[in-house]
Order: structure tokens, then sequence, then C-alpha cells
């Protein structure tokens, strides 16, 4: 084993400047100069730790929304839409910033309670947990969502379930589409599953039966059953299929991500899944197909093990990801995504005009 070259006595050491070896400089943050969210976030970008993180985010996402040949995949976690998040979602769709949404159940459940036009509250310091459920309310962190809200939605979805033709096998992106159109139809404020009812933008929730959206359809197979009708068949490969195909027929992949769990991953297997149909089934694809851009806004660490806290370039070790050395765009913000988040969506809006 080599050792490194050590000093000798007396030998001058040279030193760099930092222009000299084309480093990039820093800039101090001039918040006089910033007349617009985006002169924020761009003299962010020029500082350090999580603001510059903040910065290049939104320099990647600007190049991926703007990349004709890129598949735009956005996957959601967390209480985001409990967290009033879900217009920023909305904006992100509407602007043409993604081609794709993936989350969880519960996200999509709590935006179209809101969508329907139903609120969530400000929880109130020192309300007794045993209390507010014996009120009928749902704690959340700090919000609350009434119980009835549920109520209310499910008598929507069921109906909306019914009117879906019962012979078919459904999936979760084919129920979102037809809640999308509900709310388009009757004229609602905005939503998510709205904007991409709209825009054509499919929505898939991998695990359907996690959130109140699945215990809804759980329900109605249940009641359908004691009534002597056909039960409604669920199967959640047609997700995956179709999610493959679109995939394959994409030229570069960009992902963004809230948060982690299923969605992420859900979202990123899809690239050594493509591999294995060709290694395994002999099935024709354009090459392997690794996401070119990745931005993800989340706390957890990685330390943890867990998916939420993994790094971009462990994925590169599963071929889901290319490596930057080979050209690859990716940017992790370690920060809670209700402030990072609007942040990055409103810079790159004013970016593409759309501000």
């Amino acid at each position: 084993m080599k050792k490194k070259p050590s000093l000798r006595s007396g030998e001058e050491i040279k030193k760099h400047d930092g222009f000299s070896d084309h480093l990039e400089p820093l800039a101090s943050l001039d918040l006089g100069k910033c007349k617009t969210v985006d002169d924020l976030v761009r003299g962010m970008g020029k500082t350090a730790f999580g603001g510059r993180s903040v910065g290049e985010a939104a320099d990647v996402l600007y190049e991926m929304a703007n990349d004709k040949k890129c598949l735009k995949v956005g996957t959601f976690s967390g209480a985001m839409t409990v967290a009033k998040m879900g217009l920023v979602l909305c904006d992100m769709i509407d602007s043409g910033m993604l081609d794709i949404v993936i989350s969880t159940g519960a996200l999509m459940a709590h935006g179209f309670i809101e969508a329907a036009g139903m609120t969530h509250f400000k929880y109130r310091q020192g309300m007794d947990d045993a209390a507010l459920y014996r009120l009928g309310y749902n704690r959340v962190y700090d919000t609350v969502e009434p119980e009835v809200n549920f109520d209310n939605a499910s008598g929507i979805i069921t109906r909306v379930i019914s009117g879906m033709p019962q012979d078919e096998t459904f999936c979760s992106y084919k129920v979102c589409a037809a809640l999308g159109k509900y709310l388009h139809e009757n004229d609602t404020g905005r939503g998510i599953l709205k904007s991409a009812y709209e825009r054509k933008i499919p929505v898939y929730i991998p695990a359907f039966t996690d959130s109140e959206l699945g215990l809804d359809f759980s329900i109605y197979g249940r009641r359908c059953e004691r009534e002597g009708r056909k039960v409604p068949a669920f199967d959640p490969f047609l997700d995956l299929r179709d999610y493959a195909d679109r995939v394959k027929e994409s030229g570069r992949l960009g992902v963004f991500t809230i948060g982690g769990g299923v969605p992420r991953n859900w979202a990123q297997q899809v690239a050594p899944y493509i591999e294995l149909l060709s290694r395994r089934l002999g099935e024709k694809t354009d090459g392997t197909k690794k996401f070119h851009y990745g931005i993800r806004i989340c706390p957890e660490p990685v330390h943890w093990g867990g998916l939420s806290g993994c790094t971009y370039s462990e994925g590169v070790s599963w071929g889901k990801f290319v490596p930057a050395s080979e050209g690859g765009k990716q940017v992790e913000v370690f920060s809670d995504a209700t402030i990072a988040w609007p942040l990055i969506v409103k810079a790159v809006l004013e970016r593409m005009g759309k501000g």
C-alpha cells in the first residue's frame, strides 16, 4: 500500500487562492437586492448549509422542468395536504413540472377533502387527545381533522366508485382519475386530483389500502357482498404495469420527492424492474432506465438506515440513478418540506414566467 507523500522539512507549501483551481465563489445574501422569491433563492444558492441546498434544488428542478425529453415524476408522503401544501403540488402539476404523481393514500384523501370544500383546523395547545376523540376530532400534530369530513367524503367517494364500470378491474390510478373527474365536473375549488385529471396526469397510490380511500373502497366492496352484488376486483399490479410502460417510453427520467416511504421506493424501483424484465424475460427495452435528475426534500438523516433518508448516491448502487460522474444531477434538501418546498417551487415558477 503506497504511502501518501509528506512534506520534507523546510519544503514550501503552495497556497492556492481558490480562483486558480476554478472553485466557485460564495456571496453574502443581500436581502436588499432580493425583489422576488427567485432572487432570494438564487442568493441562498450562493451561501452555505441548508440555504445552499435550497438554491441548488431550484436550479435542478428548473432544468428538469424545461427538459422536453424528460418524464417528470413526483413522489409525496407525509401529511402535506393536512399541512395546507396541496396547492403547491397543484402549481407543479398545472405548470408542467410533473408528468406523474405517486403518493400516499392519506395525502390524496386529505387533499380530496379540501378540494371538495371541507376544512382542516388549527390545533389549540392544551387540548386533550382523549377529549378530541370524544368530540370527533382527529389530530395530526398541530392540525385537527373533523371525523365528519371523512364521513362526507366517503359518501362522495362511494358514489364515484359505484358509477365506475363494475366489471372492470380497479386500480389506484383509475380511482384517482374518477375522483378528479368528479371534482372537475362539480366545479369545486382547486385540488390535486382535479389538476391531475385536467392535465391527464396519472396519480398512483402504491399502498392504496393504507388510507381512508382504501377503507372506503373496502367498505363499498363489503356492502356489495352483503347485497349480493359483484364485489369489484382491485389489482395494484395494473398501476405498476402502467407506470413502467410510461417509463419505458421516456427519454430521460427525473424525480422530485417530498419525504420518502413507499411512494419514493415504488417510483425508484422501476429502474431495476425494467432491467429485470430485460434480463430475466428478454423483453426489449430502450436501454436501462435510470433517473437523471433528482430533488429530495426530507429531514430524515441517512444514519437511521431507512429509505426516506438514504442518499441518491446509494441509489446509484441499485441502478436507480445516473451517477454524477456520468452527468446525473441530484440535490438533497434536509429540511421541513413546509418551509423549503414552497420557496423552491415559487422560485422556479417565477423563472418559468409563471410566477
